[in-house]
């Protein structure tokens, strides 16, 4: 694609989803098996109007199917699948309508809450609807009557499924196929969102009520070694812990426990919902504000804004003496839960822990430690 948007003053070209290719080799297949005719070139209209021509590879033709593939271009977006194949092989079937399934490569569907019911193929609804239209366009166009099954495959798939999300949310061997919009759009955070709140629909699936929620890696470990429990019920919120709230409360959590480095949970505590480096790094000032409050003296507070990191600004406080480093995380804790009970809404309670990869545990909200043992344990 020769398309571009302009991200952090960068020019970045576009690229076409694995749903826009799977789409795009079975309307080719489609047409080859029909007419007989061989076809090198495609045009798809996306979902998202943009009309895609691609080159149409691997053809192979038999009597009865017709196989052919797609190259994957992720334009600038660093995705695993770019420059795989995404294939589709068309044949006839005696009963009529369009039957749409996973080969190799495709992974499948083992658990609940994902956009497919389990043991089907990881087709997504939108590619799965571009893949039918296509086809029957080319049937109409044809006049043919009878049926279809096209099979989508990627025949490297099992392997890029391993740098993928996938084994995670519980699709099994191969990638997943995907798109909206047909167009894959470079660093996107809708992406990112889109798979947090997968995560959480599976949750809620399989009956959980209560919400953990982990920011990054950091947390993950935290909650093994730091706190020894089981991380796998946490869903990791990147920068994105506003859109995971949302998220939450639009799912119907009870209750929610986040659990962070204090060098990410402090942005809450000034209302950055979103805790990536590029909207703000108020974290000295935040800090120093709290310190301040709880009786740090003008020396103390410059001390505490010169520093780099929240590691350097704890040993400040705590030598400092006294209760100054308790009261000033007490009282950061504090305005953390109220942000995120406002972003929360009524109804929903937020509880937090807080730590330091060089001090460990921090400081924790009175149910959290609770809230934890009954969402890992039971």
């Amino acid at each position: 694609m020769e398309e571009f948007v302009v991200k952090n003053g960068k020019k970045l070209r576009l690229g076409y989803t694995t749903g826009s290719c799977a789409a795009a080799a079975a309307k080719a297949a489609a047409w080859m098996l029909l007419t007989g005719t061989r076809k090198e070139r495609i045009t798809l209209q996306t979902p998202g109007g943009t009309v895609l021509e691609l080159a149409v590879e691997q053809i192979r033709t038999e009597e009865a199917a017709v196989s052919c593939a797609i190259r994957k271009d992720s334009g600038d977006d660093p995705d695993v699948t770019n420059g795989t194949y995404i294939c589709a092989a068309v044949s006839r079937r005696d009963a009529p309508g369009v039957v749409i399934d996973g080969g190799q490569g495709v992974g499948r569907v083992t658990r609940q809450g994902l956009d497919q019911p389990v043991g089907a193929a990881a087709i997504n609804s939108v590619p799965r609807r571009m893949i039918r239209e296509n086809v029957e366009e080319v049937m109409e166009l044809t006049g043919y009557t009878g049926g279809l099954t096209v099979i989508i495959s990627a025949p490297e798939g099992e392997a890029l499924a391993k740098r993928t999300f996938n084994p995670r949310l519980g699709i099994e061997g191969g990638i997943s196929i995907l798109g909206t919009t047909g167009i894959v759009e470079p660093m996107s955070e809708k992406a990112l969102v889109d798979t947090i709140r997968v995560e959480l629909r599976q949750r809620r699936a399989l009956g959980r009520e209560y919400a953990l929620l982990v920011p990054g890696n950091y947390g993950v470990e935290f909650l093994r070694t730091g706190l020894g429990v089981d991380p796998a019920p946490a869903v990791q919120t990147s920068n994105f812990i506003g859109e995971t709230v949302d998220a939450c409360r639009e799912l119907g959590f009870a209750k929610i426990l986040l659990v962070g480095h204090i060098g990410k949970l402090v942005k809450l505590a000034g209302g950055m919902m979103n805790t990536h480096s590029r909207y703000g790094d108020c974290r000295m000032e935040i800090l120093a504000a709290h310190a301040a409050a709880c009786g740090a003296d003008a020396a103390a507070v410059r001390r505490i804004l010169e520093c780099v990191t929240c590691d350097d600004a704890l040993r400040l406080l705590q030598e400092a003496g006294g209760d100054l480093c308790g009261a000033a995380l007490r009282s950061l804790t504090e305005k953390i839960i109220f942000h995120l009970t406002r972003r929360a809404g009524d109804g929903m309670p937020v509880e937090t822990i807080l730590f330091s990869r060089v001090y460990g545990l921090l400081e924790a909200t009175p149910g959290a430690r609770e809230l934890l043992h009954t969402i890992t344990e039971g």
